[in-house]
């Protein structure tokens, strides 16, 4: 163990919903060591599934926020069995699962502050929190509070504007209101909201952590160009809200040093430094080491663009965050829901289930497909919001079929002229640096990413991005402790893994992409108003 013993680090850390990660990683940029704990297998007494409680109406779905406190628990016990050498730690952050939120009861910084040594934080935290069970993303119970926060600000586009987002179930201010409005005794008891993350957070400082700018945005709460509570929205939300949140500061801040609970019980030097808590999106981010103009990518079950932003066009669609690297900077999300599987539906009934048939087809057949464009929405698709298979000619007529070579380059395109047309419409332009990161399951698909390569104009790179939230908590704790110096987060990280080149866009791809994109963004328009139509 002496080698984990000599190595000067940062942590980062990652709760997300079905286990609690966390990566050492050194000042050369190296991860060295990692671990996890796993809810469902390690703390099997909660009686979680995926690690969250989904509630007899089905909309309703929590997580025991007592068990959060023992996996970590659990997690520096295993370290420290390791031989894991604590005092060597710089600084450490974390990242969360998004728009989670958590209510300590009055009191319960008391006890953070005054934690023994000599016992876990699950024995001394037990009586800490005024709901046990805390709402997750996955909980989609809040449509009438959705309704509730845009009718008070002036309607879904008013609140995307202001706040990144049109309201959404998960989102924490969305939350809070059902709370508040059906269970007003345990609100009236409760002296701190957190998010998962600035709730990790506080369990290292030993006192409330801030939220961050960037886990702040998903909430329909902060003014993301003011970077500020929206009092519009807090008062449509619960009462005295503002000081239950505490005032929000930007991701890379160092918020404090590490509690005296941990210099004592695990060895932590005194002078190693917390630094803010973020969502496992921003940290992502982070973590894949994205720049202005870069999209991040990632081509799994479903769909999700990360994009860098300097001026963002929130919209009814997509969510707008505080970028967690640069603060004056944004970050958008797109989600997709008929991504891996969309194309794996078309692999078995076009290519007889074989990738290398699927890939062949594709290189078999020119950019732009003759003009031909598909769309392929066999579950209800999140952006644009429609269901159903659709296939255009040249001439803009719909047909029922496509020949297999095209149908398939169709499928591909379609996604990706997709992809582009939402990204612009939330302000993101290609810049002449831009590059866009792969990753997931099709991003190993060489064809594929030619071809998202070609619809961008941009090159695409591969990289290992297992662990990218805790990665990215790590660099984000080594950015905090450069902050003062001024240093850049590209400069702090630039010893990290490069990504890989894996396709550059060719020479005519433009000029093919020009003409095609206008086409596909307005039959789009037309499939969606067509179904607003019909009959549900």
């Amino acid at each position: 163990m002496a080698e984990l013993a000599a190595r000067r680090c940062c942590l980062g850390w990652d709760w997300s919903t079905q286990q609690v990660k966390l990566v050492a990683v050194d000042t050369e940029m190296n991860v060295f060591y990692e671990d996890s704990v796993c809810f469902d297998r390690d703390l099997g007494e909660f009686g979680t599934q995926g690690g969250v409680h989904v509630h007899k109406d089905g909309l309703t779905v929590t997580s025991p926020v007592l068990m959060w406190v023992q996996a970590l628990d659990m997690l520096l016990e295993k370290m420290k069995a390791a031989g894991f050498d604590f005092s060597q730690v710089l600084a450490l952050s974390g990242a969360g699962q998004q728009h989670g939120s958590v209510f300590w009861k009055t009191g319960a910084s008391r006890v953070l502050q005054s934690l023994s040594p000599d016992l876990p934080l699950h024995k001394q935290l037990q009586a800490c929190f005024s709901i046990g069970n805390c709402p997750v993303w996955m909980d989609s119970s809040t449509s009438a509070q959705c309704r509730q926060l845009e009718a008070a600000v002036g309607g879904a586009q008013a609140l995307s504007r202001l706040t990144g987002s049109r309201a959404y179930e998960r989102f924490t201010g969305n939350q809070i209101a059902k709370v508040y409005q059906q269970n007003p005794e345990a609100y009236s008891h409760t002296e701190r909201i957190s998010l998962v993350s600035s709730f990790a957070a506080s369990l290292f400082l030993g006192s409330y952590a801030p939220i961050d700018f960037s886990d702040g945005s998903g909430m329909n709460l902060l003014q993301i160009q003011g970077k500020v509570w929206s009092q519009a929205c807090l008062d449509a939300c619960a009462p005295k809200l503002e000081e239950k949140l505490g005032t929000p500061v930007p991701s890379c801040s160092v918020v404090g040093a590490v509690s005296a609970y941990y210099v004592q019980r695990y060895g932590f030097s005194p002078d190693c430094k917390v630094v803010a808590f973020t969502g496992d999106n921003p940290a992502s981010l982070a973590g894949m080491r994205l720049e202005e103009g870069d999209i991040a990518v990632s081509l799994g079950t479903s769909d999700t663009l990360f994009l860098w932003l300097r001026q963002p066009t929130p919209a009814l669609e997509g969510h707008i965050f505080c970028n967690p690297v640069v603060p004056e900077h944004y970050m958008a999300l797109l989600c997709f829901k008929n991504g891996s599987l969309m194309r794996e539906k078309v692999r078995d009934e076009f290519a007889t289930g074989s990738w290398s048939e699927f890939s062949k087809a594709l290189g078999s057949t020119k950019m732009g497909n003759g003009g031909n464009l598909g769309f392929y929405f066999d579950v209800l698709e999140i952006t644009p919001e429609v269901i159903g298979r659709h296939r255009f000619n040249a001439d803009d007529q719909e047909v029922l079929a496509f020949p297999r070579e095209v149908e398939i380059r169709a499928l591909i395109e379609g996604q990706f002229m997709a992809k582009r047309i939402h990204a612009e419409g939330l302000g993101y332009q290609v810049l002449p640096k831009t590059k866009i990161l792969a990753t997931g399951g099709a991003s190993h698909n060489r064809d594929i990413l030619q071809v998202l390569a070609d619809v961008f104009g941009a090159p695409v790179y591969t990289m290992d991005t297992a662990n990218s939230a805790c990665v990215g908590s790590a660099y984000q704790a080594f950015h905090g402790l450069a902050v003062g110096t001024n240093v850049p987060f590209s400069e702090v990280v630039k010893l990290a893994p490069i990504p890989k080149l894996a396709a550059t866009p060719a020479p005519s791809a433009a000029q093919v992409y020009e003409a095609l994109l206008p086409r596909y963004a307005k039959l789009e328009q037309a499939i969606v108003q067509q179904a607003a139509r019909s009959p549900q």
